[in-house]
């Protein structure tokens, strides 16, 4: 077994041009990086809102490990089966007892790895009725030791606050290898190696359109700002960003030892290029 594995976490798809641009990027990245597991959250890779049995295959062709859901899984009806029978699907592991699906699993790499796969949803300005984050950490500690039952661990924060991501964070600084933030699709400049190791970005931005609301024209929700009247929202077109977090870990202790922020395509500065 190689010393090291390569993993790319990738923050949220948006849309078909958040797809194209995992289809365009994703090849050449894995060739570049050496990339031994990739872990994408597609919770809006269905036209900004949920995901279907057609797109989780079409993600997994393109070469995704591992996809990670958040408050907008279940915007899609299908998505009750595909959690349900897709291991390699997960949701918010701290969903209340009885959701369909898994939060958490553990997965082994083609080079023999033992890689944890986590997922869970932040609750400050969230309206998804979920439990507490920390206690679900503190459970999964209780069950779970990197090095023990897994060699690595990547984690899906999913949060709305930078204060409870970067919470979230320090609780899971030795516990995890990776914790990359999703859900606000903004990419932050505070990726780091945290103390015990731990490689950490509040989000890694979104992957889709940029010089939008979040991926969905401008015109929707600037309505929605100045009437306070729900607007119906439109998923921007376009040459898509992928955003994502790279990281190369030691297998033995489960520590980052090099990391570096991915933007590549469309409108934001190209890492890659």
């Amino acid at each position: 077994m190689s010393q090291y594995t390569n993993v790319l976490f990738v923050g949220d798809i948006s849309g078909k041009s958040g797809r194209k641009a995992i289809a365009d990027h994703l090849p050449k990245l894995k060739d570049k990086y050496n990339l031994d597991f990739t872990v994408v959250n597609a919770e809006n890779s269905a036209g900004g809102f949920g995901i279907t049995q057609k797109i989780v295959k079409e993600l997994f062709d393109y070469g995704v490990d591992v996809i990670t859901l958040g408050d907008h899984a279940w915007d899609k009806p299908e998505a009750f089966e595909i959690v349900e029978n897709n291991h390699k699907v997960l949701r918010p592991h701290n969903y209340p007892k009885g959701t369909p699906g898994r939060g958490f699993h553990i997965y082994t790499t083609d080079k023999g790895v033992r890689i944890a796969v986590g997922n869970l949803l932040g609750r400050v300005f969230m309206s998804t009725n979920v439990d507490c984050p920390f206690q679900a950490s503190k459970a999964l500690h209780r069950e779970y030791r990197m090095g023990t039952d897994y060699d690595l661990m990547i984690l899906d924060n999913h949060t709305e606050a930078s204060s409870e991501a970067v919470c979230l964070g320090e609780v899971w600084d030795g516990k995890a290898s990776l914790v990359g933030g999703s859900h606000t699709h903004i990419p932050t400049a505070d990726a780091m190696i945290k103390p015990r190791g731990t490689l950490y970005q509040t989000d890694t931005g979104m992957t889709g359109v940029y010089n939008t609301s979040l991926g969905c024209e401008f015109a929707g929700p600037v309505k929605q700002f100045e009437t306070g009247i729900r607007q119906k929202k439109v998923i921007a077109t376009g040459e898509g960003t992928l955003c994502g977090l790279y990281g190369k870990f030691d297998n033995d202790t489960g520590k980052c030892v090099e990391f570096k922020m991915i933007r590549t395509g469309g409108y934001l500065p190209d890492t890659e290029a």
